[in-house]
């Protein structure tokens, strides 16, 4: 259904902020997009297979009962949302660009520049609205297990976090290539790849991890009772958090609905996934470090972040 409406609404080229987007035909990158899906699917049958004989606690136990896990989901998602809208106003506020889950180039690149100052802006604000202030709400009723912030198997957990990390960095190099770390020269990747990793936790990677893996989804499990509602939910409002991702276009409403569509469309298969393997490890630190911080940050946003720092 979204594909059919992309390409009938959106015409010959994508109308969005990015020429990686924008250049091909729209039904080509489409169809591109929706391959992710392909290989999201297949580490969802790894990460089943690594976990089948596990004793995983169940994270809907995590959560309070019922009608206080539903008060605190809609609480939880409003105030999300004000955190969204706080951070599009602190950002047009400076001349920025809007604050979203993704600083401005980020995965996807949209040639436009980006400076020091709003990038530092950028990683603490979500830091601290998303992360820090969440984190020290739920920290006074809840404990770490109940957050999903222990692990209940190392081991089991460690092998999880390696395999898929692999698997996922073979991917994105393999499809990146050259625009990826591996275009950079040795001395550039080895100062750029730390401060990626430090900038993108801080921006992205922890605010997800609490927000999402550590708060709702126990919650949403708890409400549905259905870990495949879960997981689509999980997907879902990750898919939301990037609603200002500098890609988008909302100059017509023809752009507006292009660009929300191409944001689901992008962004909840990766976000089904994260919920997914945080369900099946009852850690919400697996997905961190095997399906976000490293690949595909780290992998592939070196290059932007060289770029603004300019590290040569």
């Amino acid at each position: 259904m979204i594909n059919a409406v992309l390409i009938a609404v959106a015409g010959r080229h994508l109308p969005l902020h990015a020429s990686e987007l924008a250049e091909p035909p729209t039904a080509q990158k489409v169809i591109g997009t929706d391959l992710m899906y392909l290989e999201v699917f297949a580490l969802m049958v790894v990460v089943h297979l690594l976990t089948r004989h596990r004793r995983v606690p169940d994270i809907a136990t995590r959560a309070p009962e019922r009608t206080r896990a539903r008060a605190e989901v809609a609480a939880t998602l409003g105030y999300g949302v004000a955190g969204m809208v706080g951070g599009f106003l602190l950002g047009r506020a400076f001349g920025w660009h809007a604050f979203s889950f993704h600083l401005d180039g980020m995965v996807i690149r949209t040639d436009q520049p980006v400076t020091i100052p709003e990038t530092l802006s950028w990683a603490l604000y979500n830091l601290i609205v998303f992360a820090v202030v969440p984190l020290i709400v739920f920290r006074r009723r809840y404990t770490s297990e109940q957050l999903s912030l222990t692990s209940s198997d190392r081991r089991a957990d460690l092998l999880l976090i390696v395999v898929v990390l692999l698997i996922e960095s073979a991917v994105q190099l393999a499809v990146a290539g050259s625009s990826s770390i591996l275009g950079l020269p040795a001395h550039q990747a080895l100062l750029g790849a730390p401060l990626t990793l430090v900038l993108g936790l801080a921006g992205t990677a922890l605010p997800t991890m609490v927000f999402i893996y550590c708060i709702l989804t126990p919650r949403y499990l708890k409400l549905t009772g259905s870990v495949p509602a879960t997981v689509v939910l999980g997907g879902l409002t990750y898919a939301t958090l990037h609603f200002f991702d500098g890609w988008t276009n909302f100059a017509s409403p023809s752009d507006a609905l292009v660009s929300v569509l191409y944001l689901f469309l992008f962004y909840t298969g990766p976000g089904m996934f994260k919920t997914f393997i945080t369900i099946r490890s009852a850690n919400a630190w697996t997905h961190l470090w095997a399906y976000h911080a490293i690949a595909p940050h780290t992998l592939l946003d070196t290059p932007m972040f060289v770029k603004i720092f300019g590290i040569r």
